[in-house]
């Protein structure tokens, strides 16, 4: 794991790094992601009216590392941020975390991005933060994600009946965990 000399934490893997939002992030390419229904079918943001300046003010409020790390994830070749990582909230006591994410970019779907976004995650939280659980919560029909999140060792812990409304249907939410003495 990289850390430049800003404490900006940096986790590069083969295709992706991840780096933490800037001000210049909160721009009119991610505010297309917040409006493109394909992006956020499966995301709670979908319930909310995004605008420039509400965006402006989410990643003002996780510029500054707390409960919760937001991080950028961008593409090796040209620096590009196609989406987001989430670690948080952060449970010191307990040394576990959330984790959730979003590929903006529709060009970039289906290529293993996300998978490796979490992979980087993981070894960020386990190693960087030495925590020892970090667990997530997918919607079931959200395959690509559950694919991701498994291919990265993460197991399928629980399910929450009907926890969320999609489409005005119930819908199952896949809880999934992994431990950092995972292989």
């Amino acid at each position: 794991m990289e850390l430049s000399a800003d404490n900006d934490a940096v986790v590069r893997g083969p295709n992706v790094h991840l780096r933490t939002l800037r001000p210049s992030d909160a721009n009119p390419t991610y505010l297309s992601w917040l409006h493109d229904p394909l992006v956020t079918q499966y995301l709670e943001t979908r319930h909310q009216k995004h605008t420039a300046e509400s965006l402006d003010a989410f990643v003002t409020e996780h510029l500054t590392p707390g409960v919760e790390r937001l991080f950028a994830i961008c593409l090796n070749e040209d620096d590009r941020h196609i989406g987001n990582i989430k670690l948080g909230p952060i449970d010191w006591r307990n040394f576990t975390a959330e984790t959730g994410l979003l590929i903006g970019d529709r060009n970039c779907w289906g290529r293993g991005l996300a998978t490796e976004a979490i992979a980087l995650m993981c070894r960020y939280a386990f190693e960087g933060l030495r925590l020892r659980r970090i667990h997530a919560g997918v919607y079931a029909a959200n395959h690509g994600s559950l694919r991701a999140f498994e291919k990265c060792g993460f197991v399928r812990e629980g399910l929450l009946r009907g926890a969320v409304l999609y489409e005005n249907e119930p819908m199952d939410v896949v809880l999934l965990g992994r431990f950092a003495s995972d292989p």
